[in-house]
């Protein structure tokens, strides 16, 4: 069973965090659809939690930091920091271009680091370096989808969208589902998802899938991505089996083996605890 104020406030939250803005009242309420003495209550009582703050001149709403801080606290605490972040620079400096990790989240991909490899002269950084992955467009969304059965890949494609409006795209995105299956035929043979021109025009990306465990199902995917000047064909094929290795690291140590799998299944380890004591 739903519970609809929860629902509505996360709403109302993630509005208000989607360009750190502020708005007003009756905006907030017209975009979730919202009565205005509904959205009211719903700000009133996240003001009061110290999730938003109304400004007192305008009256406008916006979040404090709490979020910000939280996500933070949950970052630093997924190991992803201090256990990823060395490899992706290893990586980074290896490729000599731009590095990003996403992770698998329910049935999306999102970026969650980077690192940059270029020192100089043309060099390919993405204004969104956390944001939700397109999955037919890159090379990212494309090695995950490859691992999967094809009909829950066509599947998690169309719940994300679809392939959305191609103008948005590079112009050699995929553009239809006998496309998307092909290409992701060809992407689970050759080992690593592969974009040229597709999520940016003029950009090439190749990624590799991440796996929680050996043989265990992919928690992200790690890509090398620049100007496809620079990124040619050649050096695409010279750096597929950096980006697999620097995958198959990844998954050696994700993260830390979720932290040696909870310190071998806690509730045993407390109950002895707790017996010693």
């Amino acid at each position: 069973m739903t519970h609809v104020p929860a629902e509505r406030c996360l709403s109302i939250i993630q509005l208000l965090a989607e360009n750190a803005d502020e708005l007003p009242l009756g905006e907030i309420a017209e975009k979730l659809e919202l009565p205005k003495s509904g959205a009211h209550r719903l700000l009133a009582t996240l003001v009061d939690l110290g999730w938003a703050k109304q400004d007192p001149q305008t009256g406008f709403y916006r979040l404090t930091m709490r979020l910000a801080v939280l996500g933070q606290r949950f970052y630093v605490a997924t190991g992803i920091p201090d256990i990823c972040q060395p490899l992706l620079d290893n990586l980074a400096a290896a490729s000599r271009e731009f590095v990003r990790m996403a992770v698998v989240d329910s049935d999306t991909l999102v970026w969650v680091a980077y690192a940059q490899g270029a020192k100089g002269g043309l060099m390919y950084q993405p204004t969104d370096t956390v944001a939700t992955v397109p999955l037919h467009a890159t090379a990212s969304g494309k090695a995950w989808l490859s691992t999967l059965p094809v009909d829950d890949a066509v599947r998690i494609v169309m719940k994300n969208g679809g392939f959305g409006d191609s103008a948005t795209f590079g112009p050699n995105v995929v553009r239809s589902v006998s496309s998307l299956m092909q290409e992701l035929e060809v992407t689970a043979r050759r080992g690593y998802g592969l974009a040229m021109g597709e999520a940016e025009p003029g950009v090439t990306a190749l990624a590799a899938a991440i796996r929680s465990r050996e043989d265990g199902p992919v928690a992200g995917t790690v890509s090398v991505a620049g100007p496809s000047v620079r990124l040619t064909e050649e050096r695409v094929q010279e750096l597929g089996p950096v980006v697999t290795a620097a995958a198959s690291e990844l998954s050696k140590l994700w993260p830390l083996r979720m932290r040696l799998d909870k310190q071998i299944r806690s509730p045993e380890v407390s109950m002895e605890n707790i017996s010693s004591n």
